[in-house]
């Protein structure tokens, strides 16, 4: 009788074998936690890098464009070109500096407050911190670079409207380029953001050669 009540206490044990489905769905559903990456956590270098190129971008050819209204002189082009790379690296370092020195004190301040409430934070969450040296070195290099394409295609072509459409079609590439690349990396709408990029720097040159001129032509 014993035997039988063990044959039959194994007979009602089930064996759980998962499905072949089950294995597909959770095999399925692995690549999909790549999905899950927040991409707004990488705003801060992105608005240090990609955007900070872009200002240097625009603001300097808009710089050497409006001068270039009115002075054809590729001197007096270029000077203005490189005074515009210094000076905007230079407030770009200034004010990402101070920006992100705030943003840490506010966090500093948070954490005492929480250490005082007997509330300890995550090891990694200390690392996190921002850090102003490294947000402004970021702004000004990046910065520096975009200024550069303007002036480089400025610097060895003495006709004048060479010279001008050189700039405009070298901006019109990098404007392209630096739209492309900080939607790809905000996974963000490529072509929309290239285009948008694109017709900003385009009009900001507009403006500034136009008001310029207009200035220039009026004798004041």
């Amino acid at each position: 009788m014993e035997t039988d009540n063990g044959a039959s206490s194994f007979n009602n044990q089930k064996l759980t074998i998962p499905a072949a489905s089950d294995v597909e769905q959770q095999t399925n559903m692995e690549p999909e936690a790549n999905d899950d990456f927040d991409y707004s956590k990488r705003s801060q270098w992105l608005r240090a890098a990609v955007l900070g190129a872009n200002d240097g971008l625009v603001s300097t050819a808009s710089l050497m464009m409006g001068v270039g209204a009115v002075k054809q002189d590729i001197k007096v082009m270029i000077l203005t070109g490189f005074a515009g790379l210094v000076a905007g690296a230079c407030s770009m370092a200034i004010g990402e500096f101070v920006s992100v020195y705030s943003q840490l004190d506010i966090e500093l301040a948070q954490m005492k407050r929480d250490k005082r409430r007997g509330e300890i934070r995550e090891e990694g969450e200390k690392e996190s911190l921002p850090n102003p040296l490294q947000a402004a070195a970021a702004s000004a290099l990046s910065f520096s670079v975009g200024a550069m394409v303007p002036l480089l295609a400025a610097s060895f072509i003495r006709e004048y409207k060479v010279r001008v459409g050189a700039v405009i079609a070298a901006v019109t590439l990098a404007l392209l380029v630096f739209g492309w690349l900080g939607a790809v990396l905000g996974k963000a709408p490529t072509v929309k953001s290239a285009v948008r990029v694109l017709v900003g720097g385009w009009l900001a040159m507009a403006i500034t050669f136009g008001l310029t001129k207009l200035i220039g032509s009026s004798g004041l």
